[in-house]
């Protein structure tokens, strides 16, 4: 038997036992808690910036695949058919042959400022190649464009030279209405000329009211001209003009907003 005294200790060992336990429980339990905070504090963190970085890509430069959206109706298309290839290193879109203008536009997408790349190849062929970008578009007949005369760039007559490269704004602003009062100043020769029959990549630069275009990465700009109107914004799409087909690839669209 045990006496009352040693009843009471071994009580009190157990109940300090239990206490000690009770302590370490919340101890660890509190380091536990607090490591999966922080943890979720920096995994929080991460997905954050990552979501920072996507939205930073996807906000200011995109790249569009032609084909795709051709195939998934991403496109609204005008006065042509758009068919989809791939060849060698390039996939994209063919418009067909058609009198009058013709466009494809992207779907949902507003352009303002930035910088529009594209890959495009028309045809040595007179007055029957016209392939461009169309922008600050209000629909198929309020627009601005940039467009080339493949059938000029290499062309040995020194007129026909100079008329390689043209911005319009239509519908005010044709090519027949500036080459009558404004001749030599919104249309230009491409240096060095790229081939009538091969794809050139296409950089246009719009930083309202300024339009600069650039060929094959050369540093001198090929053309240089300031807008006609006073839009800022609007649809963005691919051009080709009157009797024209066209092939187009690779197109991508920065923002400068």
């Amino acid at each position: 038997m045990f006496s009352k005294s040693a009843l009471n200790a071994k009580r009190n060992i157990k109940g300090n036992s239990f206490a000690n336990f009770v302590i370490w429980f919340n101890i660890n339990n509190l380091k536990v808690m607090n490591t999966i905070k922080i943890n979720r504090f920096y995994l929080t963190t991460f997905l954050s910036f990552i979501t920072f970085v996507s939205g930073i890509c996807q906000g200011n430069s995109v790249k569009y695949d032609l084909n795709s959206l051709s195939e998934n109706n991403k496109l609204e298309v005008f006065n042509r058919k758009v068919t989809t290839f791939s060849e060698k290193d390039k996939s994209g879109i063919r418009f067909s042959k058609n009198e009058n203008d013709g466009i494809a536009w992207l779907k949902h997408v507003i352009f303002s400022n930035g910088i529009i790349e594209v890959d495009i190849r028309g045809k040595n062929e007179l007055q029957q190649s016209f392939v461009g970008i169309a922008f600050h578009g209000m629909d198929n007949n309020t627009l601005d464009a940039i467009y080339f005369r493949p059938f000029n760039f290499q062309s040995t007559d020194s007129v026909r030279k100079i008329h390689a490269v043209q911005y319009v704004s239509q519908p005010d602003f044709s090519w027949e209405v500036l080459r009558e009062k404004f001749n030599g100043k919104y249309e230009k020769a491409i240096v060095p000329p790229p081939d009538g029959t091969e794809w050139f990549h296409v950089k246009i630069i719009v930083n309202y009211p300024q339009i600069t275009v650039f060929v094959n990465g050369i540093k001198e700009p090929s053309l240089i001209v300031e807008k006609l109107n006073t839009r800022v914004s609007g649809k963005i799409g691919l051009w080709v003009g009157n009797n024209s087909d066209g092939d187009f690839a690779n197109l991508q669209v920065m923002s400068l907003e």
